[in-house]
Parts: C-alpha cells; structure tokens; sequence
C-alpha cells in the first residue's frame, strides 16, 4: 500500500533518527527560523503588509526563544571539551590553544545565553539582559574566530603536506585522496564559521547586514 511505502520509507526512518537527537531539533528549529527571518525581511522590502509579514516575524522569535531552551545545559559540554583539549598532550600547539579557545568561547556564550532567556522568557525580567545578550554574542564571536584561525591553519598544513608527496607513486595518489576530503570538509566548516560570524558581527556592530543576508 501507498502508506506502508511512505511509513517504513528509509527517509522517514532518518528523519526519525535525526529529530530524535537536541542537535537535529536544532538544526530544524534553526533553518526554519532562520527562512522566516528572511522571508520576513523580504516581504517587508517587498511593501507587502504587517498582517503578512506578522507570522514569519512570530515564528522568528519564538522558534529563537525554543532554540535558547533546548540549548540550557549544553555549556557543561564545551567546558569539558575545552578541559580535554588543554590536557592533550599530543595535539599541534596551535591546534589544541584554538580548540581551547573555541570551547570557552562557546561555553561562555551558551552560559550567557541561558540566563538572558529567563529575560526573554519572562521568567525573571532583568535589566541587564541587553548587556548579557552583547557579552554572549562577544563569546560566541570570539569561539568562531578561534575556530577560523585553526581551519587556515590546517588548510595550510594540508598545502605543506601535499607538496611533500610524490605522486608518481600508488601511495601518493592515495595520500592526496585524502589530503583533498580533509580540505573540502576543512573548506565547508571555515565557510558556516564565517557565515555564522555574521550574526555577532552585525549585533556587536563589527558589520552592518540586514536580515537578508
């Protein structure tokens, strides 16, 4: 039958696996609020009216106060990547005290983040909260340019490695191989830090982009 196909399809089956974990949620929640905040920004260039445009902002904020939520907790996590990163003994130097780096940035940001939520919550109004929110965008700005520093790195130990190869040789084709899938994930995660830094960017006053970006 028509619904049995669809039921035990094996892309219900991952979707399952992925909704099932905080990261995923997160990652739904994430691109749906992020679609709302530029289809909002759209429709507002675009002069249609505020009973249009009213839902995308709604679900905007409120898919952004969720996603707050889900993240409580998540602190404790980078706190101890951060302590495991510095006791590595084994690690590049430049390596370890980027990883250092980027896990405080990101535990601070997430610590911060979590008590401006009970603000934006309305559990516990505070009149610190704008300034909270400034230092939690610093942090989360601060992690993402450690994290930047370390991807040009590795993309230029990757260059220093790949000019020692021979590729005349079996070995070599292999060590290139893998020299290349190291340089496009390296590749795709230095270009979601720098698409991420526009959020900061923007709140710190670093750059002035609008939603559409």
């Amino acid at each position: 039958m028509v619904a049995d196909a669809l039921v035990y399809h094996p892309t219900v089956a991952h979707y399952l696996r992925f909704v099932a974990t905080t990261v995923g949620r997160d990652k739904l929640l994430r691109t749906l609020q992020y679609f709302s905040r530029f289809y909002a920004w759209y429709l507002y260039r675009t002069n249609h009216p505020e009973r249009i445009i009213a839902p995308f902002e709604a679900i905007k904020k409120q898919f952004g106060l969720t996603r707050k939520c889900l993240r409580i907790g998540k602190n404790v996590e980078h706190f101890k990547a951060a302590a495991t990163a510095f006791d590595n003994t084994t690690m590049d130097p430049i390596l370890k005290y980027c990883a250092v780096g980027r896990q405080l940035g990101y535990a601070m940001y997430l610590s911060l983040d979590t008590v401006t939520y009970l603000d934006a919550s309305g559990i516990r109004p505070m009149a610190s909260a704008k300034r909270l929110q400034k230092e939690a965008y610093r942090a989360w700005f601060t992690g993402l340019m450690f994290n930047t520093v370390s991807g040009l790195y590795i993309l230029w130990q990757l260059r220093q490695r790949e000019q020692n190869i021979d590729k005349k040789n079996g070995e070599g084709v292999v060590e290139i191989k893998k020299i290349q899938r190291e340089r496009n994930s390296t590749n795709l995660q230095l270009i979601s830090d720098l698409c991420d830094l526009a959020v900061p960017g923007t709140a710190l006053g670093y750059a002035n982009l609008d939603d559409g970006i």
